[in-house]
This record gives C-alpha cells, sequence and structure tokens, in this order.
C-alpha cells in the first residue's frame, strides 16, 4: 500500500471519527517528581458497574504515557462547559502563562470546577496498535452539586448540550 493511500485512508478514518461526539477529560498524576502532570483527553468510556470501571485510550508518543506507565494511580476530571481554556492547556493549546486550577481527590491532582472527578487505580493496561488502553478501577468519584453542562468535543471543535427539539 502507498504512503499516499495510508494518509489519506488515515485522513478519512479521522473525519469519520471526528462526528462521534465525547465529553471532555483531562487524565492527572504526579510525575516521578511529585509534580502535578496531565493530558486532555476524549477516549474515555466506563466498563463496568461493578467493579466500578473506566477507560482512557493514550496515544504511546504522548508525554503522559510514560506516567501512566510508571504510576499506578491517576484521576479523571469530567470538564464543564466553562472549561475549554482548562482542555486547551492540558492539550498543548493554552495561553501562555495560564495555570488552571487544581485540587486533590484522594491525593491524586484534580482540575477545579469540574463536574466530575474520579480517583483511579490502573488494573489493566492493553496494548491496542498506536495506543495503550488504561482500565482502571475507581476507587473515589466526586459530582459538582449544581453543575454546568459538559463540555463536547465533535467536529474538531468545542460544543455544549442543547435539548433536541420534541424529543
Amino acid at each position: 500500500m502507498s504512503d499516499q493511500h495510508n494518509e489519506r485512508d488515515e485522513a478519512t478514518f479521522k473525519a469519520a471519527m471526528s462526528q462521534f461526539p465525547s465529553g471532555v477529560t483531562v487524565i492527572t498524576t504526579y510525575n516521578q517528581e511529585g509534580e502535578a502532570v496531565g493530558m486532555t483527553a476524549s477516549a474515555f468510556i466506563s466498563v463496568s458497574l461493578t467493579p466500578p470501571l473506566i477507560l482512557e485510550s493514550v496515544a504511546k508518543t504522548a508525554q503522559m504515557h510514560a506516567h501512566l506507565t510508571q504510576q499506578e494511580r491517576y484521576a479523571v476530571s469530567v470538564l464543564a462547559s466553562n472549561q475549554a481554556n482548562v482542555s486547551n492547556h492540558f492539550a498543548g493549546w493554552g495561553q501562555e502563562g495560564y495555570q488552571p486550577p487544581l485540587s486533590e481527590l484522594d491525593s491524586l491532582p484534580t482540575i477545579q470546577g469540574s463536574l466530575a472527578r474520579l480517583a483511579c487505580t490502573i488494573v489493566n493496561r492493553v496494548d491496542a496498535g498506536d495506543h495503550t488502553l488504561f482500565i482502571a478501577r475507581v476507587d473515589h468519584a466526586e459530582v459538582a452539586e449544581e453543575g454546568q453542562d459538559p463540555l463536547i468535543y465533535a467536529k474538531r471543535g468545542y460544543h455544549t448540550l442543547s435539548p433536541v427539539e420534541g424529543a
């Protein structure tokens, strides 16, 4: 197969996946030096209720991948619709000098003001092509009392929820 054909297939695959909206999360942990590190991730799903398991898919080339292979625990913060700047920061597109407000949950760094925060322990790492699937048990969960809508990512941009008329 030619490189041009592979690039076209990859572009088509990316375009197809951009049609599927997802919530935006930031996954965080501490690095070996004890500093909070994080990454924006939309490849996040609930796996099991009993036990409570979640899954994050992380590119092997991402800096966060190395941290998650060295650590046993990480946190997930589900972002609110007013937190696009937080998402941009952890995606590497942020404003210079901006530092998102952090707090701790079960000794892990999390994003203040997020809709939900989960403290997790990794139970399995699954090789999946150019990504690793990090499956984790949720040890502690918190949900914001009064919340905004979640931040949604689709068609290569941020969106918010809106009700469907007549549904």
